[in-house]
């Protein structure tokens, strides 16, 4: 995601410094360079060559080694990262003070500002760090966190720095093209639950990952998301709304609650096909054999799909083998705008993965079918695809 981009991070004098290591792995790992600026605080609690290591090259600390790097780095660089940012830090910045390294090239930095700030909670909540939050925030500087929770002095509070998770995804945002901005994203995730008895019930192997993924790339691109996920031990994306359900009736209501409003829907939740079809209320004895009758659950893709306002919808296809024609039938049949095939059964594809390898199936102005295979990639690389995908053949298709 931020492969080619340049990031300054600057780390104050906070407990919570040792966490700016984890952030500039995180970075490396997303193939972009980060260059380090330490304040002489923050050196009482991580040492410049750990943050050598990590980041593979210079650290800065002195604005006269070598000189005029305060204006230079600056001008080389595409988002400035100030991670774990103090009051100190925060004050210095909202009011025009430039005394060392770090300060001095806040002020030349001419792009966007990330601030994760970390410190006791009675320092967060004065007045006075208040008001220099809300005058830089109004002059467009981002601010993620802090976190309410235990802070290093032993006290309860906000104050605690914000997850590297978290930082890492408002870097990505910061850095990534707004092309999806006043698109309302719908995206269902994870499996259902079909309940026997009250403890028992049918599922399948669907860990959620890839809706999750389509759901952190869409908000990452500008777009309002509404996630609406089964049963999944994921953490949802920050700043989308989640609607939990269990069950297939429940994402079934769900779904048509917020459809009208979607300009975008993407059914990746693998939803049961089958339910039970009576459920007891209380557990079912062991006997030594137990019939099942099962009944279909509703198609929820086929049976949104027949509204006549509906917004462009894309389905999935998880198949076990190259069975694409089958994708294509559903993409017929179920007349909807795009379908990801993916064969479940390939190495590194399919459920509980981190990755995935699918072809993407869409329908151009006339209504034949496009065909675009891809190599296995990350599953939030699948869905940017998929989104570019939309916007090509949607924008082309309305503008004609």
């Amino acid at each position: 995601m931020l492969k080619g981009k340049s990031i300054l991070l600057g780390v104050t004098g906070s407990v919570a410094a040792y966490k700016a290591i984890e952030l500039i792995r995180l970075i490396k790992k997303e193939e972009a360079s980060v260059r380090v600026i330490m304040t002489e605080a923050s050196q009482r609690f991580i040492t410049p060559l750990s943050a050598e290591i990590a980041s593979g090259g210079h650290v800065y600390r002195d604005m006269f080694d070598p000189p005029l790097s305060h204006v230079a780095l600056p001008a080389t660089s595409d988002l400035l990262v100030v991670a774990p940012a103090t009051a100190n830090c925060i004050g210095k910045y909202a009011n025009g003070i430039a005394d060392d390294m770090l300060s001095t090239t806040m002020m030349a930095f001419q792009g966007k500002v990330i601030i994760a700030p970390a410190m006791n909670r009675r320092m967060y909540e004065s007045p006075q760090v208040q008001k220099n939050i809300r005058y830089l925030e109004s002059i467009g500087v981002i601010f993620v966190g802090p976190e309410k929770g235990e802070l290093a002095c032993g006290e309860e509070g906000i104050g605690r720095m914000t997850g590297i998770n978290s930082i890492m995804e408002k870097i990505r945002a910061e850095l990534t093209e707004q092309d999806l901005a006043g698109e309302q994203v719908l995206v269902t995730a994870g499996p259902t639950r079909e309940y026997i008895d009250p403890i028992r019930y049918v599922s399948n192997r669907s860990s959620g990952k890839m809706g999750y993924a389509i759901a952190a790339v869409a908000k990452r691109r500008g777009a309002e998301v509404t996630l609406i996920t089964g049963p999944s031990a994921l953490t949802p994306p920050e700043g989308v709304e989640v609607v939990r359900v269990e069950t297939a009736a429940e994402m079934h209501q769900a779904v048509m609650d917020n459809f009208p409003m979607s300009s975008i829907f993407v059914m990746s939740a693998a939803v049961s096909d089958f339910s039970p079809a009576k459920t007891e209320s209380s557990k079912i004895e062991k006997p030594d054999t137990l019939t099942l009758s099962l009944q279909k659950t509703k198609d929820i893709l086929e049976e949104a799909c027949r509204l006549k306002k509906r917004p462009y919808s894309v389905g999935f296809s998880a198949e076990t083998g190259f069975r694409l024609d089958r994708a294509k039938k559903k993409l017929t049949a179920k007349n909807i705008d795009m379908i990801i095939f993916n064969d479940v059964t390939k190495e590194g594809s399919g459920f509980d993965k981190d990755t995935n390898e699918v072809v993407i199936l869409n329908k151009d102005k006339s209504g034949s079918i496009v065909e675009l295979p891809l190599p296995i990639m990350s599953k939030e690389n699948v869905a940017a695809m998929i989104f570019d995908r939309i916007r090509m053949y949607r924008d082309k298709t309305d503008n004609e």
